[in-house]
């Protein structure tokens, strides 16, 4: 009964990755192809400059380059936290980040960044930097999308009904920035039962090495 049960929720995953898939391919076409970045540039600062949408060359040195990424580039505080305007977030978001936080867009499955991330660390808000996963909660469900049992907190997030044409779902938004996130499903496993499948583009990836001088130390125990 319980291999039943086992294969019935493998199933139910792959089903609504396959009409996933196939909705977004619908809506971007065919796959564009990614200049490469030159030999002669590190590759952390290609990423970082590539995810922040900045061809100037300028990384700021003084604090963890996992908060380049973040379109604020600071740690989040909520007291001091300010929503950039739809400008500066073109700017500084790649063309994938912008469509998926800002317009509902959905990245491709097993063609992004984190959905086989296996390092210890923090899932953080693209645009604000709020924290939203612990990696710690993250496992493979076989969608391509990076999926996790819940949030760090039940109130970082907030649900929306996602009404379809092919499919009912419940949408997930970051509490602040307002950001789309990706969706949660009941087909997950425990403890919760709960499946939330996200998109990488809608977030950045905050090392546990690099989590306390990033301004997150205070979570470090919900990750190890």
């Amino acid at each position: 009964m319980e291999r039943r049960k086992t294969r019935k929720g493998r199933l139910a995953v792959l089903v609504t990755a396959a009409l996933t898939v196939w909705a977004v391919s619908a809506a971007q076409g065919p796959s564009q192809q990614v200049e490469k970045p030159s030999d002669n540039a590190p590759v952390e600062q290609t990423l970082n400059l590539a995810q922040r949408g900045d061809t100037t060359g300028n990384l700021e040195s003084s604090q963890p380059p996992a908060l380049n990424r973040v379109a604020t580039g600071a740690a989040f505080d909520p007291e001091r936290f300010q929503m950039p305007d739809e400008e500066t977030l073109k700017s500084r978001l790649t063309d994938i980040q912008y469509k998926v936080a800002r317009d509902q867009g959905t990245e491709r499955a097993f063609q992004n960044e984190y959905w086989n991330n296996k390092e210890p660390g923090l899932y953080v808000d693209i645009v604000s930097g709020e924290p939203l996963f612990s990696s710690r909660d993250m496992f493979d469900s076989g969608s391509g999308w990076p999926s996790f049992t819940q949030p760090i907190a039940s109130d970082v997030v907030v649900e929306q009904e996602d009404n379809q044409p092919w499919m009912k779902r419940t949408e997930i938004r970051s509490r602040y920035a307002d950001s789309h996130l990706g969706h949660v499903f009941s087909d997950g496993p425990g403890p919760t039962g709960l499946r939330y499948c996200m998109n990488s583009a809608a977030m950045a990836f905050v090392p546990l090495d690099q989590m306390e001088a990033a301004g997150y130390g205070h979570l470090i125990d919900l990750v190890r």
